[in-house]
């Protein structure tokens, strides 16, 4: 046999043989709540001036290395100085960035159980080590006691918490995230994807915690989830370090005026808000009258339901209705999460369950 043709393909990492895809089902089906993602469109302003502003780029240049007119726009939105934010594709690149300069082989991340899906696939293919602390109770908390003896039995290099938290809608205290901070020597990033729907956040940890790292989403509460841009807030060593394994000119000219122009706009990006936490509470209202499911209280824009059918996810997507499966997922038994949509959109949902569990 010819050298180079003994095999159709090379095989992938061994650590990766068995490894299914991330992703959430992208079907065409009337009703589609099963990503988080905001129903409602960028408003006019944003998108008019976003198209003017393409048309004078200059796209047959490389963009800003250093992303400095769009971390100075975010640090001012937070009273920080652009010396300590940083941006990317997503919230994910921003949570692989981290892994990739502070986890890797030989390092371990804690995580917890109820805890966002992409962190396995972010660990896995960084070679870091996932461990895991659950977070307790039909609320889903971690108390600061819990939180200090897993910091101090695991010796994480990185702890990365969601809060709100992905897929139960809950937030852990602030003291929680203090133990986790102050129990060892981790780089402590708390992941507020879905904050801009809460009632309060982390951010004014900051000063308070050397450590600390906020993550953040333009994809949510900005309504801009085909944009895939993402920021942190930190401290300026943590963007030190991230230069070092960032890829050249990772987030591209077009990405970046999107986000300032967000910015500009900001007050009438994120204008829908308050419908949709209105909403949140509309639908939760409804569930609790029924006898044959149980909800999360939630500080985001969906909700965590369960229920004693195991083919729920089925039931509801027989009747045209897309929601998140999390029935078999670790902490989550026989629970589906469902994101909160237009009035129509949670009327049909409800409406699906009806019929699905008369």
């Amino acid at each position: 046999m010819a050298a180079g043709t003994s095999g159709s393909r090379v095989p992938v990492r061994d650590d990766l043989v068995d490894v299914e895809v991330y992703g959430a089902p992208q079907l065409d089906v009337p009703v589609r709540l099963n990503t988080n993602e905001t129903p409602y469109p960028p408003p006019p302003a944003f998108s008019e001036r976003l198209a003017r502003r393409i048309g004078d780029l200059q796209l047959h240049r490389y963009p800003d290395r250093e992303l400095r007119a769009l971390r100075a726009a975010l640090g001012a939105r937070f009273g920080l100085d652009a010396t300590r934010v940083w941006a990317a594709n997503g919230s994910n690149e921003v949570l692989a960035q981290l892994h990739l300069a502070y986890g890797g082989a030989g390092r371990r991340v804690l995580g917890t159980v109820p805890g966002f899906a992409a962190l396995p696939t972010i660990a896995r293919a960084t070679g870091t080590e996932l461990v895991t602390v659950a977070l307790d109770g039909p609320g889903y908390d971690l108390a600061p006691a819990a939180a200090t003896s897993a910091v101090q039995h695991f010796q994480p290099h990185l702890v990365c918490l969601a809060r709100p938290n992905n897929p139960t809608g809950t937030s852990v205290g602030l003291d929680a995230i203090r133990a986790l901070h102050d129990a060892g020597e981790a780089l402590v990033v708390v992941d507020e994807a879905y904050a801009e729907f809460a009632s309060d956040d982390a951010v004014g940890l900051l000063d308070e915690l050397p450590r600390l790292v906020i993550a953040r989403t333009f994809s949510k509460a900005f309504r801009l989830a085909g944009l895939r841009l993402g920021y942190l807030l930190a401290h300026e060593w943590v963007l030190d370090d991230l230069r070092k394994v960032r890829l050249p000119y990772h987030l591209d000219t077009i990405t970046q005026h999107a986000g300032l122009i967000a910015c500009d706009l900001a007050d009438e990006v994120t204008g829908h808000i308050d419908a949709i936490v209105a909403e949140r509470e509309r639908v939760t209202e409804a569930l609790d009258r029924r006898g044959d499911v149980t909800v999360v209280p939630s500080d985001a824009n969906f909700l965590l339901v369960h229920s004693d059918a195991d083919d729920l996810f089925d039931r509801l997507l027989e009747r045209g209705v897309l929601v998140r499966d999390f029935a078999t997922a670790p902490g989550t038994p026989g629970c589906v999460r469902v994101t909160i949509g237009t009035p129509d959109e949670n009327d049909r949902f409800l409406s699906a369950l009806e019929e699905a569990l008369p």
